[in-house]
């Protein structure tokens, strides 16, 4: 009976680390995309210009402390974050190290900034800021908007908008602080709930499976399965119910060439070391699995952010 009794107590004890050592989201404040643009912050990628993180922050100091501020709000509060700026170093440092990478074609690696950050940092949210500093008077106050990005997905998971008190002494840092605090319960309160889900339902992203015109088969060849004669499709089908949380994946479209999913619910982590799974490295596995009999065909991964990885199958 004491046996019996020291064992539940160890397991109570333990559910109780577990749960006071739950994983939070990390997260990274940036800049609104809207915020850089009105004030010239930019950057051309193809036709589009796109936000200069760098530019902004070495010109702008209003929107600098204001992003020290509200991560300071979110770490009070027991979220971990990245430092953009941090991070822009560290993109910079990757790309002086890639600048004489090409592929075996001489082509280069075409990636929106944003998208090259959010390679860098991992981060699971993005928080987007977006601010103006208004006068009433002799008086100054805050409007603001603030947004919760999933990083791999873009679909804003939490958000909150609103105006501060006047004031005529106040930093503009110190007035977002006092515009913002009472919506941050609210707003943390769905960062962790969207979390939560990943965690328990897997973290969403898209993947595609195409072919070059070197590869051995299509997609609607058949192949040995577990006893059964059955199209790659299919098979590939099989594989994506084994491999996502739950099961959890829509096929959107399925041709001799193409295979689309949406919605793939991939775990969060993997393996006795827990290590962080993203689009690519789920991806790697599907690639394995398609490398080895009966199929012995050469894949190519190619990632898209975060969020969306291509295999093609023929040649690497």
């Amino acid at each position: 009976m004491k046996k019996i009794l020291l064992a539940i107590i160890a397991a109570f004890t333990f559910n109780a680390v577990a749960l006071a050592q739950a994983k939070k989201p990390i997260l990274m404040v940036v800049p609104s995309d809207v915020y850089c643009i009105q004030k010239g912050y930019t950057t051309k990628f193809g036709d589009e210009a796109l936000p200069d993180y760098k530019t902004m922050l070495q010109n702008d100091r209003n929107m600098r402390m204001a992003i020290t501020k509200l991560a300071g709000i979110m770490a009070d509060r027991g979220f971990p974050l990245k430092d953009l700026e941090q991070e822009l170093k560290n993109l910079d440092r990757e790309a002086a190290e890639a600048a004489a990478m090409q592929s075996k074609n001489g082509a280069e690696i075409m990636e929106s900034p944003l998208d090259k950050l959010k390679r860098v940092a991992k981060a699971d949210i993005i928080i987007d800021l977006d601010f103006s500093i208004e006068k009433k008077g002799p008086q100054s106050y805050v409007n603001f908007n603030i947004k919760g990005l999933d990083a791999y997905t873009a679909k804003q998971v939490a958000g909150a908008a609103g105006s501060g008190k006047p004031s005529t002494t106040a930093a503009p840092e110190l007035l977002l602080e006092e515009a913002v605090i009472n919506y941050m319960d609210e707003f943390n309160g769905r960062l962790q709930a969207h979390f939560d889900d990943m965690f328990a339902n897997g973290r969403e992203i898209k993947l595609q499976v195409k072919r070059f015109g070197t590869a051995s088969f299509d997609f609607e060849t058949e192949f040995e399965y577990n006893g059964n004669e059955m199209e790659f499709i299919d098979i590939v089908d099989a594989w994506m119910a084994k491999s996502c949380v739950k099961g959890r994946f829509s096929r959107v479209d399925a041709t001799e060439n193409l295979i689309k999913y949406e919605q793939v619910r991939m775990p969060l982590f993997k393996g006795e070391s827990q290590v962080a799974v993203d689009a690519r490295s789920f991806a790697n596995d599907l690639r394995s699995a398609i490398r080895k009999a009966p199929f012995n065909a050469d894949v190519k991964v190619y990632q898209r952010g975060l969020g969306e990885a291509w295999l093609i199958l023929g040649e690497k």
